[in-house]
C-alpha cells in the first residue's frame, strides 16, 4: 500500500461531516468556512514513542490521546474545537494497527464534533502530530496572562494518577491489582474538559492545561501574568487510589510535577468565585481550589498552613 492509498483507506473513513468544511482530505490544502464574529484558535502537539506514550500502548490509545492532548489545549482557551490535521511518522504500515489507531482518532473526533481535514504520513520511527483548530466568540477567549494577584487557584478533577500509571508501568511502585486498569485508563485516555473550559471563558481570568505538571504550568501562568502563588498541598484533589498506594509526601509530589493530567489550571477573582463554582457544578465538572494568587512572582506551597519547601519540578524536553 503507497502513501496516498493509505490516506485514501484508512483516514477517510470517518463520521463527521462538518458544514463549514468546503474540502476536505483529498488537495494539497483543506478549504474552511468559519463562522463570521469567531476567533480561531490554532494549535500543535508531537508524541512521539518512548517519549510520550510507552512503545507498547495500544493503537488504540495512542489515536486517542494524539487528539485528547491537543483538544485539552483548544479547552483551555474556552474555546469550541471544530478541525484538526494529522501528521504521522510510521516504521511500516501495519493494517491491523491503522484500523485500531483510526477508531481512537475517530471515536474522540465523532464526541467532539471534530472534522480530520487533512495531514501528511511518511515513514521513519513512530511520531504522531497534530495540529488542531477551534472556534470562540470573537474576543472573547481565555490565556495565561490575565491573572492578577489575589485570583484563586483552581484545578478540575484529580491529579497524579496518570503519572502514578506510568510509575506502576516502569516498576518504581506496586499498585493493587485491581487499581492498575484504573489508572492506565487515566494515563492512556485523557477527557480533554472541552466543556469545562467554554464554561470558563466567562468566568476565568486565566487558564492551562496540566500537561507537564502543576508546578511548571503554573509557573507558565505566572511568568505570563507577573504574578506568584502559593498552592495549599492539604486541599491537593488525589483520588483515594494515590492515597492508598503511595505515602503523603510522594502523591503530593506526583501531584505537583508528574505531569499527564491534562485537567485545567485556572484563575478566578474574587467577584467570580460564587458564579463560577456553580456553572461548573452544572457543567459536571468537579473543581478545587488549591491556593491564591500574590504580587510575589515565586511559587510557594503550604502544609498544614506552616511554609514547606518545594523540590520538585516539571518535565522538561530538553534537560539536562
Amino acid at each position: 500500500m503507497k502513501e496516498f492509498e493509505l490516506i485514501k483507506h484508512f483516514f477517510t473513513k470517518q463520521a463527521v461531516k462538518r458544514k463549514d468544511v468546503v474540502l476536505g482530505i483529498g488537495d494539497d490544502c483543506a478549504v474552511l468556512s468559519p463562522i463570521e464574529n469567531q476567533n480561531i484558535v490554532v494549535t500543535t502537539d508531537t508524541l512521539v514513542a518512548g517519549v510520550h506514550f510507552p512503545f507498547d500502548t495500544s493503537p488504540r490509545a495512542i489515536g486517542h490521546k494524539a487528539v485528547a492532548v491537543n483538544l485539552s489545549d483548544i479547552a483551555a482557551m474556552g474555546a469550541k474545537p471544530s478541525w484538526l490535521s494529522l501528521a504521522i511518522t510510521l516504521p511500516n504500515i501495519d493494517e491491523a494497527w491503522l484500523i485500531e489507531f483510526c477508531e481512537g482518532v475517530f471515536e474522540l473526533c465523532e464526541f467532539y464534533n471534530v472534522e480530520l481535514i487533512g495531514g501528511d504520513t511518511t515513514q521513519g520511527p513512530l511520531s504522531i502530530t497534530i495540529t488542531a483548530q477551534g472556534l470562540t466568540p470573537e474576543g472573547s477567549y481565555l490565556s495565561r496572562s490575565g491573572a492578577k494577584s489575589g485570583d484563586w487557584l483552581y484545578v478540575t478533577g484529580e491529579l497524579g494518577d496518570a503519572a502514578l500509571a506510568l510509575q506502576q508501568i516502569t516498576g518504581k511502585v506496586d499498585i493493587e491489582p485491581q487499581f492498575i486498569d484504573i489508572i492506565k485508563n487515566k494515563l492512556d485516555y485523557p477527557k480533554p474538559r472541552v466543556l469545562a473550559g467554554q464554561t470558563l471563558r466567562e468566568y476565568a481570568s486565566s487558564a492551562i492545561d496540566l500537561s507537564d505538571g502543576l508546578i511548571a504550568d503554573l509557573g507558565h501562568i505566572c511568568q505570563a501574568s507577573n504574578v506568584g502563588a502559593n498552592i495549599v498541598l492539604d486541599a491537593l484533589p488525589l483520588s483515594n487510589i494515590m492515597r492508598d498506594s503511595l505515602l503523603t509526601d510522594d502523591a503530593i509530589t506526583l501531584a505537583l510535577s508528574g505531569g499527564d493530567d491534562y485537567e485545567l489550571l485556572f484563575t478566578v477573582n474574587e467577584d467570580n468565585k460564587v458564579g463560577m463554582e456553580t456553572a461548573m457544578s452544572h457543567a459536571g465538572t468537579p473543581v478545587t481550589c488549591i491556593g491564591q494568587l500574590n504580587a510575589s512572582q515565586t511559587i510557594s506551597t503550604t502544609l498544614n498552613n506552616k511554609p514547606v519547601p518545594i523540590n520538585t519540578a516539571g518535565f522538561e524536553h530538553f534537560s539536562e
